[in-house]
């Protein structure tokens, strides 16, 4: 019992020191929408900086079919936040319902909102 509180004991004060291995991704909701965009024919002009956006129209006849392939997403799970002199860069994991789990990456959003990378 004693070595358990201890453990339980270390691992708050891991999470009081170290905040960021307590908190769940921000950018969840715009990598589901970018996926299933995709996934559909469409690079999100909404959420996509230009050289992104340009690497996504050049890639999206081959992208969408292996996208659709593996099928709706099941879901996303938050691995982690890498902070980059671009900004942060965070990776998900994200589970297809033809049962294939890859891991994508998402960062690098700029001021207006729009995602500089974005991939596997």
């Amino acid at each position: 019992m004693r070595i358990q509180n201890m453990l339980v004991g270390a691992a708050a004060a891991a999470l009081i020191a170290f905040p960021a291995l307590a908190q769940d991704g921000q950018y969840r909701e715009q990598l589901t929408r970018i996926l299933t965009e995709a996934a559909a024919g469409t690079c999100s002009v909404a959420l996509m900086a230009p050289p992104l956006l340009d690497a996504c129209n050049a890639q999206i006849e081959g992208m969408s079919p292996a996208l659709a392939a593996m099928g709706a997403i099941e879901s996303l799970t938050f691995v982690r936040s890498e902070d980059t002199p671009q900004g942060p860069v965070e990776t998900w994991a994200v589970k297809f319902s033809g049962g294939q789990t890859l891991n994508w990456v998402i960062g690098h959003r700029g001021p207006d909102g729009k995602f500089g990378v974005v991939g596997t």
